[in-house]
């Protein structure tokens, strides 16, 4: 089976990685729309089009399925991309939710994204569709921290603290007993285990980019030949597949050797 994973950049590549070990037996195309990021400084409208041109390049090379690891664009282009390609579609903000869902205890889950999946309130709303209470903050500086590389950084340590304990505070003032802590974006992956460091004990994290692959692999089944194999993958960038290839092996925590660059347009 070939699985299309999209993402305006490259934090989707946390989870191709999680995919590449829950289902060795595919082959991945990833889109990463270098060219029209960031997407959370668009309208509603635009992020629609460009998320639905997207994945119908994916699906013109041979998707089947589609993973849409980029938290804006599910949040805010789900049903647009379904309308525009004739193959199934999760989004990482519907597997984070039902992650939320089977953990929590109290019914009451925080969320940690950027500002413009926070605005969006999908997390809010995706989590009340499940009988949960969600508080999201946003955590603009987490993303250009991972990017630069300062996973363990003092200053990335720090700023995660200060986060944390805002956050905190916030959900003491609501009155609310989490239990649960969803990464709303999936550049987070990465801090994973500075963010366990940082939040109560009580609190268990959810990795975006592990519980979408898990519900990926639940949602295609099993005896299909996905269990086993040796997967393969090809990389696709819509503006400077060099960087692509630095930044995001970083992120895919394996060398990136060719990526094709594509014209998707404005």
């Amino acid at each position: 089976m070939n699985i299309g994973v999209f993402d305006s950049g490259f934090g989707g590549l946390t989870v191709l990685r999680a995919l590449l070990e829950q289902l060795p037996g595919a082959n991945f195309l990833y889109l990463g729309d270098t060219a029209r990021l960031p997407y959370g400084a668009k309208s509603r409208q635009t992020v629609a089009r460009y998320a639905a041109s997207s994945a119908r390049f994916l699906v013109s090379e041979g998707a089947e399925y589609l993973v849409i690891a980029c938290n804006t664009a599910s949040a805010l282009a789900l049903d647009a991309i379904r309308d525009a390609v004739p193959v199934p579609v999760l989004g990482v903000v519907e597997t984070g939710a039902n992650a939320a869902q089977t953990h929590s205890e109290t019914r009451d889950v925080l969320v940690i994204a950027t500002a413009a999946t926070v605005e969006s309130r999908a997390y809010a709303a995706a989590c009340q569709r499940r009988g949960l209470r969600a508080l999201e903050k946003a955590c603009p500086l987490l993303v250009p921290l991972v990017e630069e590389g300062w996973i363990e950084h003092p200053v990335t340590t720090e700023v995660l603290r200060i986060y944390i304990s805002e956050l905190m505070v916030e959900a003491r003032a609501e009155m609310l007993e989490p239990d649960t802590l969803v990464l709303g974006c999936t550049h987070y992956p990465l801090l994973k285990t500075q963010i366990e460091r940082a939040v109560p004990q009580t609190l268990r994290v959810i990795d975006s980019a592990q519980v979408t692959a898990k519900q990926a692999a639940q949602a295609l089944g099993s005896g299909n030949g996905l269990e086993t194999g040796r997967a393969q993958a090809r990389f696709f960038a819509t503006d400077s597949v060099t960087k692509f290839s630095v930044l995001g092996s970083r992120f895919l925590g394996r060398s990136i050797e060719n990526v094709d660059l594509v014209d998707l347009g404005g």
